[in-house]
């Protein structure tokens, strides 16, 4: 069985720092690029940041650029999110995402979320 647990969200305040984690289990996790999405209230699903199979690369969303971290840890089947400098407009759910190809076929997964909350 396929989870994403996502862990750390909590209520800090701006300027502060927080780290999330995501622990993957019931498929193979080198095998996939993992990403971290948030949802604010209101708004779509965006994503924030990406790394490869690997670690090989790593993308981030302009507005987080400078302040967030995302990492990898193949041995542990994790992946991590290191916040800067949070901003209010930084509050949101956060949701981890493995997207990988098995037999030439995309597949998907979706942790349920860990509410980041940033306000003084």
């Amino acid at each position: 069985q396929v989870q994403l647990v996502e862990s750390g969200g909590g209520l800090v305040q701006p300027g502060e720092s927080l780290t999330l984690s995501c622990a993957a289990s019931g498929f193979t996790f080198s095998n996939y690029a993992m990403s971290w999405y948030r949802q604010a209230p209101g708004k779509e699903r965006e994503l924030v940041a990406r790394i490869g199979i690997g670690g090989s690369s790593t993308n981030y969303a302009d507005s987080v650029k400078g302040r967030f971290t995302i990492s990898r840890d193949d041995a542990k089947n994790s992946v991590s999110l290191q916040m800067g400098s949070l901003k209010p407009e930084d509050t949101a759910v956060y949701y981890c995402n493995a997207w990988g190809l098995v037999l030439f076929r995309s597949r998907e997964y979706w942790g349920q979320g860990t509410q980041v909350t940033v306000s003084s």
